[in-house]
């Protein structure tokens, strides 16, 4: 007796092909996925560096911190830390 392909010919190879590079990608990214979840490190999606507040900011901290710690470490005296905060607060 003779094998019969189904009548698939050269085509059945082709989409066989293409879905099974679908399906190892889609396991490859479920993967990625995973561990990336597990890992802590899916808190990237976002459209940019947000604030606690949830303002735009640098980095996560919003200019007025940044301000602040450097008056904290005396890297700006008091009143370079005053104007620099109005300036900041005027802008907003």
């Amino acid at each position: 007796m003779m094998w019969y392909d189904g009548g698939w010919g050269w085509g059945g190879w082709f989409f066989m092909a293409v879905f099974m590079v679908l399906f190892w990608a889609l396991v490859i990214a479920g993967i990625v996925a995973l561990v990336r979840y597990l890992t802590g490190s899916h808190h990237g999606h976002q459209s940019g560096p947000l604030s606690s507040s949830g303002e735009p900011g640098w980095g996560g901290r919003r200019a007025e911190d940044l301000v602040a710690e450097r008056f904290a470490r005396g890297e700006i005296d008091e009143d370079e830390y005053k104007r620099r905060l109005a300036l900041l607060r005027e802008h907003r």
